[in-house]
């Protein structure tokens, strides 16, 4: 199995940082270029649904910690694969500066590690690095980077 991991500082507190990423509506406006519907909440499913990958989907969420990390499952787009299986990321909200700014960090793992599911894990690895720098510019500055970029 194999995985990786970003991250990125937001000049926002945790919380307002959580709820950015938690809100279907804000997810919305960064992230989740086809809508998003469903908070973010223990035990829920939502679906996400990306201009740039046809179809919507469902993601599973494990937890929702608001002080800590939100942790997610959903279907690995592995085309190697003989049976479907998930994967898990963590997005993890830490404090820093006082708490004035956040550190985001989001890790994926339980890639199979075969051709394919090394390069579904690459093109994840891509997306969760655009949705960091999405949440960063439209949290610090209401510019949707993702705008028209994959239409």
């Amino acid at each position: 199995m194999t995985g990786f991991t970003v991250y990125i500082h937001v000049s926002r507190p945790p919380a307002e940082v959580y709820e950015a990423v938690a809100d279907p509506a804000i997810l919305s406006h960064y992230f989740t270029t086809g809508g998003a519907q469903g908070r973010l909440e223990t035990g829920g499913t939502v679906i996400w649904d990306f201009a740039d990958f046809p179809g919507a989907f469902p993601v599973e969420v494990v937890s929702a910690d608001e002080k800590s990390d939100i942790e997610l499952r959903w279907a690995a787009s592995d085309p190697d694969a003989e049976t479907p299986y998930q994967t898990t990321v963590i997005i993890s909200f830490a404090a820093v500066d006082g708490g004035r700014r956040t550190k985001v960090t989001i890790s994926e793992s339980g890639w199979h590690d075969t051709p394919g599911g090394r390069r579904a894990s690459y093109g994840n690895c891509m997306g969760w690095s655009q949705m960091l720098a999405a949440l960063k510019c439209w949290l610090e500055h209401g510019i949707n980077l993702r705008d028209g970029a994959y239409k």
